[in-house]
């Protein structure tokens, strides 16, 4: 009797672990990326916020940083928001104190606003996407962050127009799973990353739980993302070696010397000058 039991408690648990182990690979799946779409961007470098300088002399996200990323032939990272007359400009921060001096968000100014100031002490101020796209003219690749803001459906339908005539090899990406999946619904032409690091960072801006589950990527359910952009300084947790052994590209975040290119297909570097293609 008692071997009974025990037969049909080792049934019941196996059955359970399976049933746990299947709901984890729907969660995390990703969408393997057509060759075609990720072939511009594998075993390439790409010059994080254009090709800027470690002192803000040629200041982060600039049309010089930019500039000098194509010059090198490297490909661009950059960053977008929508800000309150609709247009869209690039700069990193949701605020604008590190890198301007002047109090308040970005996406709560307007374009006017945003145009009198100027980067980083220098001459420079931020530039539109527009301005971006002309500057790069399908030289290069980009990858282009979407940022989360307070408007993310507009801003996906800005950056799709805007980004709708480039000829040139672009690719988004988001830390907002649901931003990815407005993308994977919407316009899935496009090569698309879901941004992610370590749990504890991302606890500083998330509820415990809602980190965990980001950090081990079980949002991919909503985005099914092409690539996963991961931080460097971060250990990857099994989940993330699995969705990428699952055929998701590998891309890594924020590169200081080439060894990172031995386990990526991509790399998003600043502050030294690798070569183009590893």
């Amino acid at each position: 009797m008692k071997t009974k039991k025990n037969h049909h408690f080792l049934l019941k648990s196996g059955l359970l672990t399976a049933a746990a182990a299947g709901a984890a690979l729907f969660l995390l799946f990703p969408e393997k990326p057509a060759k075609e779409k990720a072939a511009p961007f594998v075993g390439r470098n790409i010059a994080h916020r254009g090709l800027y300088t470690k002192d803000q002399s040629v200041p982060e996200n600039s049309l010089p940083a930019f500039r000098r990323a194509v010059e090198h032939g490297y490909g661009v990272e950059l960053d977008v928001h929508l800000v309150k007359d609709r247009k869209l400009v690039v700069l990193h921060d949701d605020t604008l104190e590190r890198m301007t001096g002047a109090e308040g968000k970005v996406e709560d100014k307007t374009w006017r606003e945003l145009r009198k100031l100027r980067l980083a002490g220098t001459e420079e101020r931020m530039p539109l996407l527009e301005e971006v796209l002309e500057v790069i003219g399908g030289r290069v690749p980009i990858i282009l962050e979407i940022k989360t803001g307070s408007r993310n459906e507009a801003q996906n339908e800005a950056v799709l127009a805007a980004i709708s005539g480039y000829r040139g090899d672009l690719c988004i990406e988001s830390f907002d799973p649901f931003i990815v999946g407005w993308w994977k619904k919407n316009a899935p032409q496009y090569l698309r990353g879901q941004l992610c690091m370590g749990v504890e960072d991302l606890k500083k801006t998330l509820r415990p739980a809602l980190a965990w589950a980001g950090g081990h990527l079980f949002f991919d359910v909503i985005a099914r993302p092409n690539f996963i952009a991961y931080d460097l300084t971060a250990k990857k947790p099994a989940t993330v070696k699995l969705v990428e052994a699952l055929g998701a590209m590998k891309v890594c975040w924020t590169s200081h010397d080439p060894s990172a290119e031995e386990e990526n297909d991509t790399v998003i570097f600043e502050h030294y000058e690798p070569k183009v293609w590893f």
